[in-house]
């Protein structure tokens, strides 16, 4: 791998642009990943707005955050996957309903992080 011998600051100097290509491939390639972007963009400032102190704030933030992190690994999978073969096989198919699966269950908990802080305030 290109860059592996790299040690201080030129491994996180290169780490940090490997990362801005993954953000760039996930922006140009995955439709769900730039919804969660305007999802983030909108509830960002809401969290900072709504939390009452850093703790809800950074649940609030956090939640959505997690979201985008759990798309990223999901796509990763997936392009591992095509990677390997497009030929349909249960296995690939259960590696990427896995994936899924754990952006659901990220969406349902930021649902619930908002819900559980936000809805007492209105009731």
């Amino acid at each position: 791998m290109a860059g592996q011998n790299l040690k201080g600051m030129a491994r996180i100097y290169a780490a940090f642009f490997n990362s801005m290509k993954g953000f760039k491939a996930a922006w140009l390639s995955e439709e769900a990943f730039r919804q969660e972007v305007y999802l983030l963009a909108a509830t960002a400032p809401l969290a900072l707005w709504l939390g009452q102190g850093p703790v809800e704030k950074a649940l609030l933030l956090g939640s959505v955050l997690l979201v985008l992190i759990v798309e990223l690994l999901n796509t990763g999978i997936e392009i591992v996957v095509d990677r390997i073969s497009f030929e349909r096989h249960e296995l690939s198919g259960r590696a990427k309903d896995v994936g899924s699966a754990a952006v659901l269950l990220s969406l349902a908990l930021a649902g619930c992080v908002w819900g559980f802080i936000l809805l007492p305030r209105l009731f």
